[in-house]
């Protein structure tokens, strides 16, 4: 920490001690461990209170925490021998220590059988105790920690040209439109030069929003120069933008009216001008001031309606259906403004044309899922028959409509494998989805559960291979009756944000869902036209996946826990010293079962990079997708180490 940062720390901590400490000043155990919830709450308390008052005071808090920041190695050390030395002895004995591994499992959320917390625990304590003596001592402890350095070390050019050609169109509209008027005064000058800007935005904000055009655009050179993975940004911040000028543009007419009915010579009331067509404002028929409040009304709504508080809380249909006023807005907008039609010709054929082969393409075949699995953590997999018209690759993600879940709600999902879904649970449809074919799913009800469950392993075995599967009579029993007449509507086209391109790489990292790893995985080992791609690096699965005429790893693959606590945690890392020396121990993951070892806690990002580019495989390119938070980090780790950087969004 510099000097500024340790006063700002120091300031947060006195802040929070006085919101946990009584009116003594203090703070007691109990309160100690109803704010740190853990644990190390009770080992924690009793170390800091170093004169064993039975309370903490700040400046105990400070001391404690001052060398746990700032201290040696070795003083951490000690800290951490003391936490795992429970009774005080001055030694750990085995029983202590899988106190503390249990804890530590319980703070990481992973759920382990005792038996194999007995070997967790054993395999650390035995690696530990050098003399056999029944007792880990600091000296023993210190030495096996030094084994793991880590342990020890531990304790964006597109856009802004986009923006900017952005900004300097506004700027000339706005003075072009603004200059015709000056005649007129300054409010006029305003809203007309506010209006030309609405009329390239509220006409080009739809082309953001063309997902064939842009997944044809992908493939083409222009994907160097546009940033095309973040057209749903943009597309936000064009309606930030349209919001914004729509308020001002009435204002300035608001003003203008207002100035308007105080002239003698106006025979027009103001309200008559702002909601009446009596004055005869507008090209059609006097209709541009009832029209212009009404659109405002119409913005308003959708610009509510789309914000993440209502979109991320299991809403969906609000957003969607309030979304869907775009077509009354293009037609009032072209009442209320007499050149709009213009804008909005170009875009708005490609919109309309575009929305037309969808609907088309997705109604050329009625579809049924063919079988459905109900997996672990709430995720719904469906297997659906692919029609003879359909072609995508692994890797591309469709849209997927469901009418006795939802008629007219399209969702996007990555493609799996021959038409396999993996929907996870996580908003208002896709839990629908999961309970509808759980009610009537005989593998979660009915006396043959095992059957059903081996008929389905048959078939997706079959699948696999190459067999077509039969399509599994779901009107077996009145509870899976529901389950049969599960139709299903595809959009007959597979997007691809990022274009299958990865096809013309030679390094790539590629990061986000379990779906869209399992994908590129699955790709990565069926596909043999892989010749330029030499180096590819996976968020999850197991390694040593070779292709034919590739020297070395080819495939590498790397699993992460981001809700364990990582190595560098203090408390967590006899754990995950323990999980490495037994997964050496097995040969395979405690955990998951595979060989890949888990990773507990968040990667480091910049250690991650710094492999990837010492390796020197050619032209390195991510793809993430996730969080956009997480996104903003690996785009500025990628600009560190000049690697491309493309984001998928749905």
């Amino acid at each position: 920490m510099t000097a500024e940062e340790d006063a700002k720390w120091l300031q947060w901590v006195t802040h929070q001690f006085k919101t946990i400490a009584g009116n003594d000043g203090e703070i007691n155990l109990q309160d100690f461990k109803k704010a740190l919830q853990s644990f190390f709450a009770e080992r924690f308390f009793v170390l800091f209170d170093s004169d064993g008052s039975g309370t903490i005071t700040l400046q105990e808090l400070q001391e404690a925490l001052t060398l746990l920041i700032h201290g040696s190695p070795m003083d951490k050390l000690k800290f951490l021998f003391q936490v795992y030395d429970v009774d005080g002895s001055g030694s750990v004995d085995p029983d202590e220590l899988r106190t503390v591994l249990q804890a530590c499992l319980h703070e990481s959320a992973i759920s382990l059988p005792q038996e194999k917390l007995d070997q967790l625990a054993l395999a650390l304590f035995e690696s530990a105790d050098k003399d056999c003596s029944g007792t880990i001592t600091f000296e023993e402890l210190r030495d096996e920690l030094q084994r793991v350095p880590e342990v020890m070390e531990n304790l964006t050019i597109s856009h802004a040209l986009c923006l900017a050609a952005f900004v300097g169109l506004h700027v000339l509209l706005f003075a072009l439109a603004a200059s015709a008027y000056r005649a007129f005064g300054a409010s006029v000058m305003v809203a007309k030069g506010c209006g030309q800007c609405l009329n390239f935005d509220c006409s080009f904000i739809a082309v953001l929003m063309l997902r064939r055009c842009l997944t044809w655009l992908r493939a083409t050179w222009l994907a160097q120069v546009l940033p095309l993975d973040h057209n749903i940004q943009f597309h936000q911040l064009m309606g930030y933008v349209v919001v914004g000028l729509s308020l001002v543009h009435t204002v300035a007419h608001v003003v203008n009216f207002a100035l308007q009915a105080q002239s003698e010579a106006s025979p027009f009331r103001f309200w008559e001008l702002l909601l009446t067509t009596r004055p005869g404002i507008g090209w059609v028929h006097g209709l541009a001031s009832p029209t212009g409040v009404a659109l405002l009304l119409l913005l308003l709504l959708m610009f509510a309606c789309s914000s993440s508080c209502v979109r991320r809380r299991g809403h969906f249909e609000v957003f969607y259906w309030t979304h869907l006023s775009y077509l009354p807005m293009w037609l009032l907008l072209i009442l209320h403004g007499p050149n709009f039609w213009k804008w909005l010709l170009v875009p708005g054929t490609l919109f309309f044309l575009e929305k037309t082969i969808s609907l088309a393409a997705s109604r050329m075949a009625a579809l049924n899922i063919v079988e459905v699995n109900l997996l672990p953590s709430k995720v719904t997999h469906l297997l659906i028959k692919r029609p003879p018209l359909f072609h995508y690759r692994p890797g591309d993600y469709l849209y997927l409509n469901i009418p006795s879940i939802a008629r007219y709600e399209w969702h996007p999902f990555t493609i799996s494998n021959t038409i396999w879904l993996h929907i996870r649970s996580q908003g208002q449809w896709t839990n629908r989805l999961f309970e509808s074919f759980k009610k009537s799913d005989p593998v979660f009800c009915g006396s043959k559960r095992l059957s059903r469950r081996l008929e389905m392993k048959r078939s997706q075995r079959k699948s696999q291979q190459g067999v077509q599967p039969q399509p599994i009579d779901f009107r077996a029993s009145a509870q899976s009756a529901v389950a049969s007449s599960k139709e299903v509507t595809v959009e007959l086209t597979s997007y691809r944000p990022e274009g299958t391109l990865w096809r013309e790489r030679e390094g790539m990292v590629n990061t986000g869902t379990k779906d869209r790893t399992r994908a590129l995985r699955q790709a990565a080992a069926e596909d043999r036209v892989l010749v330029r791609l030499k180096k590819l690096e996976l968020g999850v699965g197991e390694p040593k996946i070779f292709l034919p005429g590739m020297v070395g790893r080819f495939l590498e693959l790397h699993m992460y826990m981001t809700s364990a606590l990582s190595k560098n945690d203090i408390k967590a890392i006899g754990l995950q010293m323990a999980l490495d020396l037994l997964a050496k121990k097995e040969k395979k993951d405690s955990i998951t079962g595979l060989q890949t070892r888990t990773q507990p806690g968040r990667p480091d990002w910049n250690k991650v990079f710094q492999k990837v580019a010492a390796e020197k495989k050619g032209k390195v390119q991510v793809f993430f997708c996730g969080s956009p938070a997480l996104a903003k980090i690996l785009k500025g780790h990628c600009e560190q180490f000049s690697f491309k950087f493309f984001q998928e969004n749905f």
